[in-house]
């Protein structure tokens, strides 16, 4: 099996909102703290600059790297930005031989009363690549997103296949304790194939003075021409799993850690485990002028030989100026 579960199923688990973060926020015994502003008659900050790494691996020895270096021409806090991004990557899909590509972005994020939007565009010097997100903060709130980027299997960095991924997602809260998310979207590749996406997340806020909840996870997929190219692409997939995870603020300081164990299956295998860990940690005004991101993520899916492992890790480094 080569290099499927990394960019077409986990890592969109990435991509797929999370709109319910909400709750989360909710279950977490300090409220969330406001981003880095400057006090009453000091004077704002007007630039910003950052770099971002990111690392995958997977159980069939594919390994993706890329680093960027952000700067934000006009910047007035940390979701009120704009500027240029410039990034390298490199892939290594089943041990073989390393693939570079370079990247250059507009990026933007701006928002209003009661919406927020950011984006970044820009092109590898062959197509448009990017993302886009917009929402609002109303009690049913509402996402929109799209993303295009390239396969990262070894026929998709050969013959240059890219995909194109949009969707909405609607929270469906019941009370402060309960909400539902649910997500809709479809995903065009390079070819004949379309798949159809459906997610629905449920949280339960258990101990909001722990910043505990419990939640219950599920993923459905649908490919009309399956198995295309080299990717993992069954006719459909099906996942569920529950999870506890604990948020907690401290000193402007934001921990998360999260993990579950559930059952997945796809049209040819029959089910298998379904393993979740995570763990975040990020600092919204650190010295007021910096902002520290940090994520690790495990998860595997299943196939006929079993499952396949896959783990990412990404950090981000910011100073305004």
């Amino acid at each position: 099996m080569t290099r499927a579960g990394g960019i077409t199923l986990l890592g969109l688990a990435a991509l797929l909102p999370t709109s319910a973060a909400a709750m989360d926020d909710a279950a977490a015994p300090t409220a969330a703290p406001a981003a880095a502003q400057a006090s009453p008659g000091e004077p704002a900050n007007t630039h910003a600059a950052g770099l971002d790494f990111f690392m995958s691996t997977d159980a069939d020895h594919t390994d993706i790297y890329r680093a960027g270096l952000n700067l934000d021409i006009g910047h007035r806090d940390w979701d009120r930005y704009w500027g240029v991004a410039v990034e390298k990557s490199w892939y290594r899909p089943t041990g073989g031989k390393t693939t570079s590509r370079d990247r250059v972005y507009l990026r933007y994020a701006d928002k209003s009363d009661s919406w927020a939007w950011n984006g970044r565009i820009g092109t590898d010097g062959d197509t448009v690549l990017g993302s886009a997100d917009i929402h609002n903060n109303a009690r049913f709130r509402q996402e929109y997103f799209i993303e295009r980027d390239i396969v990262e299997t070894r026929m998709g960095l050969d013959r240059g296949l890219y995909y194109t991924f949009a969707g909405a997602a609607i929270d469906l809260p019941a009370d402060d304790r309960n909400v539902l998310t649910v997500v809709a979207g479809a995903q065009a590749f390079g070819g004949k194939n379309m798949r159809l996406h459906l997610r629905a997340n449920y949280v339960h806020v258990l101990k909001s003075d722990w910043g505990l909840s419990a939640q219950v996870r599920t993923r459905y997929f649908y490919s009309t021409h399956p198995r295309e190219y080299d990717y993992y692409s069954p006719r459909w997939y099906l996942q569920a799993v529950p999870v506890l995870q604990l948020r907690r603020y401290s000193g402007g300081w934001r921990y998360m850690i999260a993990g579950g164990i559930g059952a997945q299956r796809d049209a040819t295998s029959g089910w298998q485990p379904s393993r979740y860990l995570a763990a975040q940690v990020s600092s919204p005004s650190f010295g007021r002028n910096w902002f520290l991101k940090a994520n690790a993520e495990y998860s595997n899916t299943s196939l006929t030989s079993g499952v396949y492992d896959y783990l990412q890790f990404s950090l981000s480094l910011t100073r305004a100026f």
